[in-house]
This record gives structure tokens, C-alpha cells and sequence, in this order.
């Protein structure tokens, strides 16, 4: 696999979740992007058992994901900490330490969508749910010939402003960390990571004006 950055596109104004994603959708296929099936990713959460329930303390917390690009991997990973790269029957050893881990059920969080192939790139565009409701959209796009970040970080730009405009992102953290090293499918993981706990801290943030 090659490099990739995952962002967040904000809802455009006056439209839709649904909307906004029909609307890159076109974008891409005007380029000339062919549709290549469909893509999910998702993320349980886990807090280390211990410190639930202990008033003023947050227990550690661990995410489980999974990708339908890798069917046969488990991706378990930490905020700030390594990622695990596990296989599938990683789920059911959590079943296993629930005396250690406990599932946040309510917080699980998911992208599903599209998958575009436009010559070398691979564009994935999601619609990022919790529970019933669309929060976001997710953009991946990966640049499959190279597996160093570095050396592709300008061409995923390039390609990523001719659909993204305003929106696209800046170099994701990973790429600063590896440097020069081989980029891998845990470093997309970690960005969807970091996508999905920004997205639920969007949701906690109280509304102005609502009593």
C-alpha cells in the first residue's frame, strides 16, 4: 500500500452530510475518478476497568478498529501510543479481558462510503456515523505508488486541492513522525483515530443559545 491522509470536510453551508459528499462525489467523477466499490472503517472504544467510575480520574483509553481494506486485521490502538496490529480474532480476546477493558458501547463511530481509483490515487469518501445520525464526512486519498510520506506529500496536496479547494489539509502528524521511514496501514489508522475523536468532541461541545 502507498501513503495516505485522512481529513474531515466540513458540511457545506445550506446542504447536507448526504449533500456535501454527492457534492465531492461529482467533483471526483468530473476528474475522471471510476468508482471502485464501497470502504468502512470502524472504532470501538475501551476503557481500562479500573478507573471507571473513580470520580476525577479518566482510565486509559484503547480503540479497536477495524478496516474492510485489511478483512483479515484488528487494529488495536492507544491516544499518544503505539498501534497494535492484530488479527481478527483480536475482538474476540477484548470479549475475553472484559475484567480489564470495558466496551464504551455508546461511543462507537464509523466512516462508509466510496471508493474512487483516479490513476495512481485511491480516494475514499465517507459519511461518518454515531448511533443512527451522520456527524461528518471523512476524506481519504492515498497515493499507492510511494510508501515513503515525504517524498509524496506534495503530489497527495496537489491532487487533493482539485476537488477539495479550501479544504484541503496540511501534512498529517504521522508524516512529521516518519520522516524518511516506510508509511504503513497502522499510520492510516491512527489518523482515523484522531478524525473520529475529534468528530465526538464536536458533538459534546453545547450549543450557544440553547437553555
Amino acid at each position: 500500500r502507498g501513503c495516505g491522509s485522512v481529513s474531515q470536510v466540513p458540511v457545506a453551508e445550506g446542504k447536507s452530510v448526504q449533500q456535501t459528499v454527492e457534492l465531492l462525489a461529482r467533483r471526483l467523477e468530473a476528474l475522471g475518478a471510476d468508482k471502485q466499490g464501497t470502504f468502512g472503517v470502524d472504532c470501538e472504544t475501551y476503557h481500562t476497568a479500573g478507573t471507571i467510575g473513580t470520580q476525577g480520574q479518566t482510565g486509559k483509553l484503547m480503540y479497536v478498529m477495524h478496516n474492510s481494506e485489511y478483512p483479515l486485521s484488528c487494529f488495536a490502538l492507544f491516544e499518544n501510543g503505539p498501534c497494535l496490529v492484530a488479527d481478527a480474532n483480536f475482538d474476540t480476546l477484548m470479549v475475553k479481558l472484559k475484567g480489564f477493558f470495558q466496551n464504551a458501547k455508546a461511543n462507537k463511530i464509523e466512516s462508509r462510503g466510496t471508493r474512487y481509483q483516479y490513476c495512481d490515487f485511491l480516494v475514499k469518501l465517507g459519511t461518518v456515523t454515531m448511533g443512527p445520525s451522520a456527524r461528518g464526512i471523512s476524506v481519504e486519498v492515498e497515493y499507492c505508488p510511494c510508501v515513503i510520506a515525504n517524498d509524496c506529500w506534495n503530489l497527495l496536496m496537489e491532487f487533493m486541492q482539485s476537488f477539495m479547494g479550501s479544504h484541503t489539509p496540511g501534512p498529517p502528524a504521522v508524516f512529521g513522525a516518519k520522516h524518511d521511514s516506510v508509511y504503513s496501514p497502522g499510520d492510516t489508522m491512527v489518523q482515523y483515530m484522531e478524525l473520529f475523536n475529534k468528530i465526538r468532541k464536536q458533538q459534546q461541545v453545547p450549543v450557544a443559545g440553547i437553555r
